[in-house]
């Protein structure tokens, strides 16, 4: 069964997560097949994708979704993982064109150089006009050289926005989709002291991030979370927290496909049900397909009172 697990280092200010994804990730490719499977370069993108969201998410308690996102100028132009509080995601990609065997982030997302990262976070409370918070990298190092690994664009992100220093290991296969995050606690208050506390809190957190990068991506892919925990930190005084269980779930429903429909216009909506007899909308995360008749699309633009029943129907 898929779960999160939240750890304390005992008198280190570091903390730490790991996640793996099993039932919920092959919920998630099935749900995919139906609209044709991914090459496996890009479905160990966005598992690792989907696997980092959900630990950036878990890691900052925010009532909203993160949403993470890799804008490409490669085969694949857009990859998307989406996580809510509950721990619930989603998570899909646009591929146009050829994926080389063993494609790598660099030659899946930034061919020219032109590939970007945006993590947003869209809270479920808005005010009025308020608009969500987004935070944008490229796919490159600050010397410009390209990154091959999704992990090192959000350790770039996280150091970049939050100041924080994180290292993040993870890996997805056609099982599974795993991370591990550790990160330095933030350091409060200011005063006598600070500078020699800032430097002892440094090295405590890059002791065990150098645990952490000896985990190999066939021991995460493979290893429970407890065992993993074991292999790495034994020697280190650990607080475990009682895991959570995230799971696959979408968002989507007949309504907002309806209420796009309407956006369209009545003129459109009809002409699309002339020229194909009926309108067919799949959804790009979880692959369910919403079909509307001429009834339907009728009554889309018929005022309350005056509705016909229509045939709504719903693989």
């Amino acid at each position: 069964m898929s779960e999160l697990v939240k750890f304390l280092f005992d008198g280190q200010p570091v903390r730490g997560m790991l996640v793996r994804l099993d039932d919920a990730w092959q919920e998630l490719l099935r749900r995919r097949r139906s609209a044709g499977a991914y090459p496996p370069e890009v479905r160990a993108l966005i598992g690792e994708m989907a696997a980092a969201s959900l630990l950036m998410q878990a890691n900052i308690k925010f009532n909203g979704a993160l949403v993470t996102q890799i804008f490409g100028d490669g085969p694949v132009k857009l990859a998307v993982a989406e996580a809510q509080p509950d721990l619930s995601f989603r998570a899909t990609a646009t591929v146009v064109g050829e994926v080389m065997p063993g494609a790598q982030l660099a030659a899946l997302c930034n061919v020219g150089g032109g590939g970007r990262c945006a993590i947003t976070l869209d809270p479920r409370d808005k005010l009025p006009g308020q608009q969500p918070y987004q935070g944008v990298v490229p796919l490159h190092g600050d010397q410009r050289e390209p990154l091959q690994q999704l992990a090192q664009v959000l350790e770039h992100y996280m150091l970049q926005s939050e100041q924080l220093d994180t290292r993040l290991v993870l890996a997805a296969d056609e099982h599974v989709a795993a991370g591990l995050l550790i990160q330095r606690l933030p350091m409060e208050g200011a005063g006598r002291g600070r500078h020699e506390d800032e430097i002892g809190r440094s090295e405590a957190f890059n002791r065990i991030a150098l645990l952490a990068a000896t985990l190999t991506r066939e021991e995460l892919l493979t290893l429970e979370p407890a065992r993993i925990l074991h292999r790495l930190f034994w020697e280190e005084s650990l607080r475990v927290f009682e895991p959570q269980r995230p799971r696959f779930a979408c968002s989507c429903s007949r309504e907002r496909v309806k209420g796009m429909l309407q956006s369209l216009g009545r003129a459109e909506s009809e002409g699309l049900i002339a020229e194909r007899g009926l309108v067919e909308v799949g959804c790009e995360f979880c692959g369910l397909q919403y079909r509307f008749d001429a009834v339907d699309v009728a009554g889309m633009f018929t005022p309350p009172g005056r509705q016909a029943p229509g045939s709504s129907v719903l693989n």
